[in-house]
């Protein structure tokens, strides 16, 4: 009989017991491996109702006698997308027990396999025995043993077993893998949900690495469960060398606690505390850290900050050789419902610089925003209304100038709203903002340079002591026109209005009236004011395509913007406080900009037009260019960019003169891995270059490369006094199939000094990967020099040992 379906009666039995021994081996044999097990009802449940059993085999024998049935040659089972495949299948009615031998192959309906010669189970999932046992998973992790045992339906034994999630080698298949476990006996408990390894050795690319007694982790397929996580080394020259050691408690299915404890070879024991929540809308967390230092002062640098001495600079607060630092930090996001989302981020420390000094993961960032935000998004309409402040963590001390950390402000709150109709208007688009903020500012955030005019003193005021608050409103409308001979016309209308107000310190009114006395303008500050800026403009493009007869195609489109309006308003008498608007930079991707500033507190104004030219071109070998050249002229009106605010934003910016610098772009790519850009703003009259970069990269093999250099001159009234110039070098190449060495370093040309450098090595196969880095970074003030070094080994399945960030940003 070489294929058969039962239908009925004593054939229908039988395909139902042969079915229930195959889905047996499978259930016994996929135990013991981490990522196969699971529960009988679970099996079970696998298979779905109705599902037709089907028995192939090339003959079937029926022994009354002693009560058994053999299927002979070729035995397949198929049951519910299950397989069982064998040369030899026995059962027997009086013992209950079920023998497959000779080639046997289980194949699972989630596509795991197993492998034996031999496997004896019997029919009710409790008790089995397998012989010479091979399991590959479906996420290709394996497992082999000589023999396998299941008892009770709970524990399953594996002896002298093997475990590794390393594929074998096609070409050499008896190669040992990178990394294997070896253990005499291996239990897998299925009601603790555990694997314990007993008498095991750990074998990396065929050598004894390290003999472990006894270890026990959890079962893989089980997402959460109380236990010791991978401890973590790194090393820093503030805080020496650390371990940090995590211990997860699973509570409960929806929150859970880690406790960790790091320790410092020059600051102490280091305890963190992180609690997690889920719901079914969102999650929460929330973290505590502490430790109470042993040697503050080694973040001391009194050559520098003389005055300090016996200071602990890091933290801007007296040397205590006891002194406690801490935070509490908590974070959450919730779904109000499928269109709004509420959520917050708060840091909470007793110093500015703990946790990006201690590392703290998720607050370790040098500037962190704590925020509490609701944000809706519906089709054409975007909300989000939020609460803010900034944390910049420094180790700059608070007294100092240069301190950045007091003069933060809070936001409380900042708004935008953004909204377009789905109807057209007058047959073009409508789109509608609105944007608030009110900011509030416990100290003066002034900057000093000395001398850049003939007097000193107060050069620039980035952030008045105070409360201020805006309201703006903007409606912008466009519609655009072809013609038949190619050229597309956009006509522009835009109408924006501001509400502001202002409640300045005597401080900061004093700086302020500093300020405008050393430029020779007005003080005219106001605690209140309405403006409104509005806009009719024209944009014109006429893109010409040129194909050529190799195959490459070019596109060339001459392209004009004439925006007319009124003066900008409360400007050059210093009467508008500058918050959002300060980073202004006029370069090739801001040319055909409407406004050119940043953020709503500063509106541009006076009639402008920008001309430019747009090129991209593709060629068949697969290479691209792209290129964008133009200038921006000032032709009616007061000139935004020369009308100085409370932070000179247009000064030294290119656009302050009614001809503004020539502002270039050109990039290009190829199939091979290389691209390189080129970009800069030169002189209107003789083409000095102002501002400049340039980027080149290469990735492929064996080497990859990068290399970058930014230069800006000088900006006096902006406050810097110096030319800057920084180059950044990065390489990475493969030693061989799967090792790589990478380096970084950028270099300060103005000031002689190499701010940061780094080298690392590594080796990544598919089950396996290694990472070691060192890296130097020095402070542009004070010289000081911070190392660091990090490392990371990582088994998949098994978990990653090592630094929880490396210490040089590698290239691939």
């Amino acid at each position: 009989m070489r294929e058969a379906f039962l239908p009925s009666g004593r054939q229908a039995n039988l395909a139902r017991l042969y079915a229930a021994s195959a889905l047996a081996c499978l259930f016994a044999c996929g135990m013991p491996l981490p990522a196969l097990a699971q529960e009988v009802g679970n099996m079970a449940a696998k298979v779905p109702s109705g599902s037709q059993m089907l028995l192939a085999a090339d003959t079937l024998e029926y022994n009354n006698d002693n009560q058994t049935v053999t299927a002979i040659g070729g035995v397949q089972i198929d049951y519910g997308g299950n397989r069982l495949v064998a040369q030899k299948v026995v059962y027997n009615r009086n013992t209950k027990r079920m023998v497959a031998s000779g080639n046997v192959e289980i194949v699972n309906s989630d596509g795991t396999k197993i492998n034996s010669q031999h496997i004896d189970i019997t029919d009710d999932f409790a008790d089995g025995f397998v012989n010479a046992l091979r399991v590959e998973t479906i996420d290709k992790a394996y497992f082999a043993a000589e023999s396998a045992e299941r008892m009770g339906g709970v524990l399953t034994t594996f002896h002298n077993g093997v475990y590794t999630a390393c594929e074998p080698c096609e070409d050499k298949p008896d190669k040992a893998p990178t990394w294997r476990v070896k253990a005499r006996k291996i239990i897998w408990n299925g009601e603790k949900k555990t694997v314990r390894f007993e008498n095991a050795n750990f074998e990396f690319f065929g050598f004894p690495l390290a003999y472990l007694p006894a270890f026990e982790i959890a079962d893989p397929t089980v997402k959460r469960k109380s236990g010791f996580l991978i401890p973590s080394i790194s090393y820093n020259s503030h805080l020496g060398y650390s371990v940090k050691i995590p211990y997860y408690f699973a509570l409960s299915p929806t929150y859970d606690l880690t406790v960790t404890g790091s320790g410092y070879t020059k600051q102490g024991f280091l305890g963190e505390a992180e609690w997690r929540q889920r719901f079914n809308n969102g999650e929460y967390s929330l973290k505590i850290a502490g430790i109470q230092q042993q040697d503050p002062d080694a973040f001391l640098d009194t050559t520098a900050f003389p005055s300090t001495a016996g200071h602990n600079v890091d933290s801007g607060a007296l040397g205590d050789p006891n002194k406690f630092r801490g935070m509490m930090g908590t974070q959450g996001q919730f779904a109000i419902n499928e269109r709004w989302n509420f959520g917050w981020d708060v840091l909470l420390q007793t110093d500015k610089n703990f946790s990006n000094t201690y590392n703290i993961n998720k607050y370790n960032a040098a500037v962190h925003q704590s925020s509490v935000y609701l944000t809706g998004l519906n089709d054409r309409n975007y909300f989000d209304v939020r609460a803010m402040h900034f944390e910049v963590q420094e180790d700059t001390p608070n007294d100092n100038i240069a301190a950045r950390s007091g003069q933060q402000p809070w936001v409380l709150p900042s708004l935008d709203y953004a909204y377009i109709p789905d109807a057209s208007v007058a047959g073009g688009q409508l789109s509608l903002n609105v944007n608030t903020r009110v900011i509030r500012r416990d100290d003066l955030d002034e900057t000093y340079f000395t001398p850049y005019v003939p007097a000193s003193g107060t050069q620039r005021v980035r952030g008045i002591e105070g409360e201020s608050g805006r309201l703006t409103a903007e409606a912008e409308w466009k519609r655009t026109f072809v013609t038949d001979d190619g050229l597309v016309l956009t006509p522009l209308l835009a109408l924006q209005g501001d509400v502001d107000y202002l409640n300045a310190s005597s401080g900061s009114l004093a700086a302020i009236n500093q300020m405008a006395t050393n430029l020779g303008e007005q003080d005219d500050m106001r605690s209140s004011f309405a403006r409104y800026m509005a806009t009719a403009g024209l944009e014109m493009r006429w893109p010409l395509l040129f194909s050529m007869a190799s195959g490459s195609s070019h596109v060339f489109e001459p392209m004009a913007q004439v925006f007319m309006r009124p003066n900008e308003q409360y400007v050059g008498g210093l009467a508008v406080p500058n918050e959002d608007a300060q980073s202004m930079v006029f370069d090739a991707t801001t040319l055909f900009e409407r406004d050119k500033f940043s953020g709503y507190d500063r509106v541009e104004g006076g009639s402008r037009a920008n001309v430019g030219l747009r090129y991209s071109g593709s060629y068949i070998n697969g290479w691209g260019t792209n290129a964008i050249f133009g200038q921006s002229y000032q032709i009616g009106g007061e000139n935004s960019f020369a009308a100085p605010d409370l932070v000179n934003v247009g000064a030294n910016s290119g656009l302050e003169n009614s001809k503004s610098d020539y502002v270039g772009l050109f990039g290009i790519n190829s199939p091979n891995g290389f691209a390189a850009s080129v970009s800069g703003r030169f002189d209107e009259q003789s083409f000095e270059i102002r501002r400049a970069e340039v980027k080149a990269a290469y990735s492929g093999l064996p080497v990859s490369l990068s290399a970058k250099y930014a230069f800006i001159q000088a900006q006096p009234l902006y406050g810097f006094t110096t030319d800057r110039h920084e180059v950044t070098l990065g390489a990475s190449t493969h030693l061989a199939e799967n090792w790589r060495v990478f380096g970084t370093g950028t270099y300060d040309l103005q000031e002689s000094l190499l701010v940061k450098d780094g080298v690392g090595f590594a080796y990544n196969d598919s089950c396996f990967t290694y990472l070691m880095t060192y890296s130097q970074s020095r402070d542009l003030n004070t010289r000081e020099v911070t190392q660091s070094i990090g490392f990371n080994l990582s088994f998949r399945t098994l978990g990653d040992f090592g630094s929880s960030t490396n210490a040089v940003d590698t290239i691939q």
